[in-house]
């Protein structure tokens, strides 16, 4: 895979990370994360081109936390129930006291 693609997401994402060093398929769940979670619709299409929806969305489905707003969004995008995430699964287990 050729990571000079990740020069091309938005600089934004990588607030923690050195974009250069970012391996498209070593760290492909974390930069799925990044952009589902806080990326701009460029970053989405990029994403796309790159791994295709079935890997996005199966990527997503395994997401230990997603924020809720998001979750939700890629439930309906990908057209499965919110209940089928482990981030659905995880925020029922861990019922703390200022989560509601």
């Amino acid at each position: 895979m050729d990571n000079s693609l990740a020069a091309q997401f938005s600089k934004s994402l990588f607030w923690d990370t050195d974009q250069s060093q970012v391996d498209l398929e070593k760290h492909a769940a974390c930069l799925i994360e990044k952009v589902v979670t806080r990326g701009d619709m460029k970053d989405w299409e990029l994403l796309k081109s790159i791994y295709g929806i079935d890997t996005i969305k199966n990527t997503c489905v395994k997401l230990k936390y997603l924020d809720p707003k998001t979750h939700h969004s890629l439930a309906n995008i990908f057209d499965i129930p919110k209940e089928n995430f482990r981030c659905y699964t995880e925020r029922q287990l861990n019922k703390g006291l200022w989560i509601y």
